[in-house]
């Protein structure tokens, strides 16, 4: 229809970002916006920064809004022989964060960026006290993904790409089958259009990344061998917190917001029903609309006015 508005392809994403030398790697990020506070998003597997680009304007009319790409995925770099983990991740967050001048963020993430935040987390956590000069998480928000290994249903292709036939498989792996998995993890009314797996897969694909899988997989591991850490300092923070759930998530939907609410008492939980595991592209408006009713009872009031 005439005059609506159009979502930006990833190309178009990537013509308005930019990039940073971190740790020796090109790391893709955007930045704008504006306001007294700085909003860090940190996105999902397998995909990229442009994930957020449905909420982006309305975040960025309050804050200082910084979206980078993980190294491995979009348009950062996509080292071929590397050993992938979420702790380099998080370091490269944070050099970038310096690199920037902030030392203050909220932070709202998704799927393994909510793993890379819990990480950042529990650093923040460890440093309380000792370090007053370390990066400091005013706030945390979550959206779907595998905040507890228990309860996280690995879809079959990353099980397999887990094991010894993982660099077979991503040889291997394309638009199509990556379509036949990737819609089933999206609610039943909010699937995404034949354009759209274009776009997602654009991002896997960049740069041969689709090869990579099997490495940055290595995330699942990671967080059965780093739980007590993770899980442990969200229990224990100040840090005021909310987990924003599609309901209809075959990964991590209502099973693991149950399970949120049985271990964190006093859980901050919003389920969007019939809503997948990408929230931010399912239900734009929803998610937000939550994030800045939960941004607006924090210290400072940040959020609608």
């Amino acid at each position: 229809m005439p005059g609506e508005k159009r979502d930006p392809t990833p190309a178009e994403w990537r013509a308005t970002g930019k990039t940073a030398l971190v740790a020796g790697h090109s790391i893709f990020y955007r930045y704008a916006g504006s306001g007294p506070a700085a909003l860090l998003l940190l996105h999902g597997f397998p995909t990229g920064s442009w994930d957020w680009h449905r909420i982006w304007p309305g975040l960025a009319q309050r804050f200082r809004v910084l979206a980078p790409d993980f190294l491995g995925l979009g348009f950062s770099a996509k080292p071929s022989a590397h050993h992938y983990s979420v702790m380099e991740q998080a370091d490269i967050v944070e050099d970038l964060l310096r690199q920037l001048g902030i030392f203050e963020v909220h932070v709202l993430a998704h799927d393994y960026g909510d793993t890379v935040a819990q990480e950042l987390l529990a650093r923040y956590e460890h440093r309380q006290g000792c370090d007053p000069a370390g990066l400091k998480i005013l706030s945390l928000c979550f959206l779907n993904g595998g905040l507890f290994p228990e309860t996280h249903r690995a879809r079959p292709i990353q099980r397999l790409l887990l094991t010894p036939l993982g660099p077979l498989l991503g040889r291997l792996y394309n638009q199509r089958a990556f379509a036949r998995s990737f819609r089933a993890i999206f609610g039943p009314d909010s699937q995404p259009t034949d354009e759209e797996i274009g776009h997602y897969w654009a991002l896997v694909s960049e740069s041969g990344g689709e090869r990579l899988l099997h490495r940055l997989l290595r995330y699942i591991p990671e967080r059965r061998a780093n739980r007590q850490r993770w899980v442990g300092a969200m229990q224990t923070t100040r840090v005021p917190l909310r987990l924003v759930d599609g309901a209809a998530d075959p990964v991590s939907g209502a099973h693991m917001a149950a399970r949120y609410r049985e271990l964190l008492p006093a859980a901050d939980v919003v389920l969007l029903e019939g809503i997948g595991h990408y929230p931010q592209m399912e239900a734009p408006d929803d998610t937000l609309r939550e994030y800045l009713a939960f941004s607006a009872g924090l210290p400072g009031h940040i959020g609608p006015v």
